[in-house]
Formats: structure tokens, C-alpha cells, sequence
């Protein structure tokens, strides 16, 4: 595979996306500058097969690194507390580089922690999951409260992103579903043709050029949306189709539970419920449904009471003037927001658990 780069814009700074096989072992080509100190922080799981590899790319550097936890559960205040102590314990100042090394968990609360340490440090995404290249686009980083997800964080744009698809094969079949859920969200928001493309794949035999593909295409629908509206004024909020409900449903069952494109698969689906009933459109529910069907995507609600999921979408940091704030299609590649009250969504909620089960 040729390595593909993609530039973005960001308000204070423009970066390269990277992509391309074994560049992990090249990392410090990418560097932009001579830093005082590079700091890697990555997962348990993804330590033991690839930071080796880039501790030894960034080498003669000083470098310093750190393995959390992997899961959901380390996107808290007590990990960004925890990793906030090790930076000054091991002296990072403001020429400092901090290293992301995983998956989308990962660039998010190490993201944050560069945003906020010294009042920001330079950072580059190293993604290491398919999930991982929608949420290492594009500068949002935060960690989570027990009521409601991402509710704490920053728009700050990393120095790079540098995108190995190799270790997008050492994936478990759970975060390749997890992974194409979003893939498949950025494709519904672009047209019908991409959308298309995406039901004709099977998770189970998947190629790597297939795989890099549906990355490339996905990251450039994204880049393209965070270069118009970096900070979410208006369509970079269609990136959050889906997401209404797959956020409700992994703060209400706890975090980890679901994986967050498994609750996104959920969420899309409830999408196209909503939409039909506001727009009276015909979208391909069915023909989704069957898709994450035979890909083994967990498809039901937990039985989860409609009062629980409306209060943890209540708290989302999109809505205004105490209305839900949804993103819905109008049709395939025509996204649109739009304002649900309490009581349609209760109602919507209700018909749609089901759905689910019946159609």
C-alpha cells in the first residue's frame, strides 16, 4: 500500500493524516520539531504489540512512557488526574510532545491531557483501531462523568495523526464492529453510493484493501466536515448521527457494556425510526438492520426504561433550551437537526424497542 496524506486545516494549525503500513516504525519523520521530551501514553493491550516499535522510532529522543488500563472506564477524571501527576513528576514542559498510542479511549483522555497540561502541549494521534479514525480526526478531545459522555473536554487539534493500518489487524471481531458502525455513519451522512458499498461488506472476510478503503473514505468525509466547522457551529454536528441515543445507551448501561460504535449501531437505526415519522421519508431500515444482523451487532435496548435513556440524552452537551437536539436524515447524504421534545421522544423510543425486536 502507497502511504496516503491528507491535510487539514485547523483554526491555529494546519496537519497531516498519514496513512499507510508499518509507518509506526518511521514516527520520528513526523515529528515537526526538536521536543524537549516525547511521552507516549497507551493501553495494556495495545503496549505489548506496538509500543516497542515507536519507542525505538523516536529514538535517540528522550522519551518517557506510560501504560493505563485499557476501556472505557480509564476516559475519567481519575486517570486525567493521575496522568496530569505523572507529567509534572517526569518534568514535561511546554516543548514536550505527547504520543497518543491506541485506540479512540486513548486519543481522547491523552488528547485532553495535552490540552490542558501547561495550558497545551503539542500531540500526535496514533490510532490503532478502525473507531479510532473517525475520533483522532479532527481535534475533539474529552473524558467522561457518570452522567453523560465527552461532557468534559476541548477542541484542540493534534500535530499529526499517523495512521498504521497494520495494527488494524491484530483487532478483536467486537472493535472491527465497533469500528465500521461509525464507517458506516460517516458514509449514510456523504451518499447513497458509499452507503451502499458499505452493506455489500461481510466483517468476517474482510480484506486489507478493503479495510484501507473504507478507512481512506471515511477519514476524508471527516476532514473534510472538521475543515468547514472545526468547532461544531453547525454540519460538523451531522457527524453525530447516531449518537443521540448511542451515548444515552452507554452512560444508562455503563460504560463498556456496549462498545461505543455498538451503541452508535443501535443509535442509527433509531435514527432512521425518527426520521421516517418527522420527514415521512423511506429509508433502507430494514435493509441496515439485517446488515448489523449478520455481522453479530448486539441489537437490543436492555430493556432499558424510556425515562432512563431521555434523562442521559437530556444531559447532552448539544441540545439547547432543554430540547433534545437529533441529528436525522431527510435522506441518504441530506442530514439535518432537528428539535424533539420530551414527549415524541418518549413516544419514538417506545415504538422503536419494538422495531427492533419485530421487524
Amino acid at each position: 500500500m502507497e502511504t496516503a496524506e491528507i491535510n487539514v486545516q485547523a483554526s491555529t494549525h494546519a496537519y497531516s493524516i498519514v496513512i499507510g503500513e508499518g509507518i509506526r516504525k518511521q514516527t520520528k519523520q513526523y515529528l515537526t520539531k526538536d521536543y524537549s521530551l516525547v511521552w507516549i501514553i497507551t493501553d495494556e493491550n495495545i503496549a505489548p504489540l506496538y509500543l516497542s516499535d515507536v519507542l525505538e522510532a523516536c529514538s535517540p529522543l528522550q522519551v518517557h512512557h506510560t501504560v493505563i488500563p485499557a476501556g472505557e472506564q480509564t476516559k475519567s477524571i481519575d486517570f486525567y488526574y493521575q496522568l496530569l501527576t505523572e507529567a509534572i513528576e517526569h518534568n514535561l514542559d511546554r516543548n514536550s510532545l505527547l504520543i497518543a498510542l491506541g485506540g479512540g479511549v486513548i486519543g481522547d483522555l491523552a488528547g485532553f491531557v495535552a490540552a490542558t497540561y501547561m495550558r497545551g502541549i503539542d500531540y500526535i494521534q496514533m490510532p490503532t483501531t478502525i473507531l479510532a479514525h473517525d475520533s483522532s480526526v479532527g481535534g475533539k478531545v474529552a473524558i467522561n462523568h457518570q452522567l453523560g459522555k465527552n461532557l468534559i473536554g476541548s477542541f484542540y487539534a493534534p500535530k499529526a495523526v499517523i495512521y498504521d493500518v497494520e495494527t488494524l489487524f491484530t483487532l478483536n471481531k467486537k472493535e472491527i464492529r465497533s469500528g465500521y458502525a461509525e464507517l458506516v455513519k460517516e458514509a449514510l451522512i456523504s451518499d447513497e453510493l458509499t452507503f451502499n458499498s458499505f452493506l455489500q461488506t461481510e466483517l468476517r472476510t474482510l480484506s486489507k484493501t478493503t479495510v484501507k478503503e473504507h478507512i481512506l473514505k471515511g477519514i476524508q468525509i471527516k476532514a473534510h466536515i472538521v475543515e468547514t466547522d472545526e468547532k461544531e457551529a453547525n454540519m460538523r454536528k451531522y457527524l453525530n448521527l447516531g449518537h443521540t441515543l448511542g451515548h444515552a445507551l452507554e452512560a444508562q448501561l455503563g460504560y463498556g457494556t456496549l462498545t461505543h460504535g455498538e451503541a452508535v449501531a443501535i443509535g442509527l437505526l433509531f435514527a432512521f425510526h425518527v426520521s421516517k415519522s418527522v420527514y415521512n421519508n423511506h429509508l433502507p431500515f430494514s435493509e441496515l438492520k439485517q446488515w448489523l444482523k449478520s455481522n453479530n451487532y448486539p441489537l437490543q435496548l436492555h430493556s432499558v426504561e424510556p425515562q432512563a435513556i431521555l434523562a442521559k440524552m437530556k444531559n447532552d452537551k448539544k441540545n439547547e433550551q432543554q430540547n433534545i437536539q437529533m441529528v436525522l436524515l431527510e435522506q441518504i447524504g441530506k442530514p439535518a437537526i432537528e428539535s424533539i421534545t420530551d414527549e415524541d421522544m418518549l413516544y419514538y423510543l417506545s415504538i422503536f424497542e419494538r422495531k427492533l425486536v419485530n421487524e
